[in-house]
């Protein structure tokens, strides 16, 4: 047996995790169906692992059967039944001021924790828990924005997944042509930047030798990508993402390639928002393309500027009425000093109370260590991007002598690593209106 058979063996088991529920037939037998408090109490009550693992699935399934009043319910309930015991807290927490040896903190730190994160490890431990839990936080997701009490319950369940989905033990696996179609199918439907719409498309971006796709995964959630990110090696750094799509074209020889383009990323489970993923992955794909391509030069983005349309309907509702009328991405030529004006506005100076970056992309590359190299007008004129990005793109530049760098001087300082060129260009916008 080689010895990556006999490790990806070894991962199956760990992760693998049936509930034989024959042998628990007395759990599921009785006559009268046990209550949404009944059977959280089951599993936090639980003192043997297997009867806990029971009682555990027991319960998940339940909740993936309630509508979405009955959710709120359920929320509700571990909100405030299995919440820190706070009167045990306070005695443990004037014990250990009295006598700090390691027995009393041990019992602080325990009571220090809601009790309903152990519930939710307990379902982390039947078959197919981890994927389960994240759905539910779909779900929670979107209950919260009409009922924010609720937040301290994701509060748990994102404290607990940072754990779970540590670096430590995500996979990074390269998804090419011969990658089995069923995930395959995944990356057409979780394609969130640039949308795929046939096979033949995805078949452009995954078979020809100069264009890769990297994902990480989860042992816990083999079938399941959790984010992944599409490149193009090119001789040169683009300006339009149609210079990347474009379906007929001829193939570069990835040795001959100077530039890695991270064209495309997309996070593919709702659930593990707010967990970063793609600063581990966009580091640890250039660093593996460097050393599989030594010729590479540079490695860079071209990404979008969502939020860029929105702004300019809050600040300058005069100029977003004319970009409502246009129908032709031509006409945006009409208007290109003002808009570059207001682009300049946008990316310089933060409207946030944080200080950081307006735009939700720079504050992600920015914050990861890259810095703003190129901006490109009319670089995407779909709908998609007309409407979200007023057909502009932006290339950042990862230096990897000097993401570290950049990373804690932007944290610190909190201001945009902008290369002199594209300063230069939205500053000669800005004087000129």
């Amino acid at each position: 047996m080689s010895k990556f058979k006999f490790f990806n063996g070894l991962i199956n088991s760990l992760f693998d995790k049936p509930i034989k529920t024959k042998t628990f037939n007395f759990f599921s037998d009785k006559k009268k169906p046990l209550s949404t408090r009944e059977l959280i109490d089951n599993v936090s009550l639980a003192t043997g692992e297997v009867s806990a693992l029971s009682y555990a699935e027991l319960l998940m399934q339940h909740c993936e059967q309630l509508n979405d009043k009955d959710l709120i319910n359920f929320f509700q309930l571990v909100r405030d039944k299995f919440d820190i015991a706070s009167d045990e807290l306070s005695k443990a927490v004037n014990e250990y001021k009295i006598n700090s040896k390691a027995e009393s903190l041990i019992k602080l730190m325990k009571l220090s924790e809601p009790k309903r994160r152990e519930v939710f490890r307990r379902c982390n431990g039947i078959s197919r828990g981890t994927i389960r839990l994240v759905n539910l936080r779909k779900r929670l997701l979107d209950i919260l924005k009409k009922n924010p009490e609720l937040k301290s319950v994701d509060y748990d369940l994102v404290y607990l997944f940072k754990n779970w989905f540590n670096r430590g033990f995500l996979i990074l696996r390269p998804i090419n042509w011969e990658t089995p179609a069923h995930i395959l199918e995944k990356i057409i439907a979780y394609e969130a930047v640039h949308q795929i719409n046939s096979w033949d498309e995805l078949r452009a971006r995954l078979a020809p030798k100069d264009r890769k796709c990297f994902a990480f995964f989860h042992p816990a959630m083999q079938d399941e990508p959790i984010i992944f990110v599409e490149v193009a090696l090119m001789k040169e750094m683009p300006g339009k993402i149609q210079d990347i799509l474009q379906e007929e074209r001829t193939s570069l020889d990835p040795d001959e390639a100077n530039v890695a383009v991270f064209y495309s990323i997309s996070n593919c489970q709702k659930g593990l928002s707010g967990i970063s993923f793609g600063n581990f992955l966009i580091k640890q794909v250039a660093n593996d393309l460097n050393l599989e391509f030594p010729n590479l030069k540079k490695f860079v983005t071209l990404s979008p500027v969502p939020g860029l349309r929105a702004w300019v309907k809050l600040k300058n509702p005069k100029l977003d009425k004319l970009i409502q009328n246009y129908k032709k991405s031509q006409q945006f030529l009409k208007i290109k000093p003002e808009l570059m004006e207001n682009i300049g506005n946008y990316f310089l100076k933060s409207d946030r109370s944080d200080g950081m970056p307006n735009d939700p992309v720079a504050r992600f590359h920015l914050g990861n260590g890259a810095s703003l190299e190129q901006i490109n007008f009319l670089a995407d004129t779909s709908k998609n991007g007309l409407e979200t990005s007023c057909g502009l793109m932006v290339n950042y530049l990862y230096d990897l002598t000097k993401v570290e760098h950049n990373h804690e001087k932007f944290i610190a300082e909190k201001k945009i690593n902008i290369s002199k060129s594209a300063k230069k260009d939205l500053l000669e916008y800005s004087k000129t209106n």
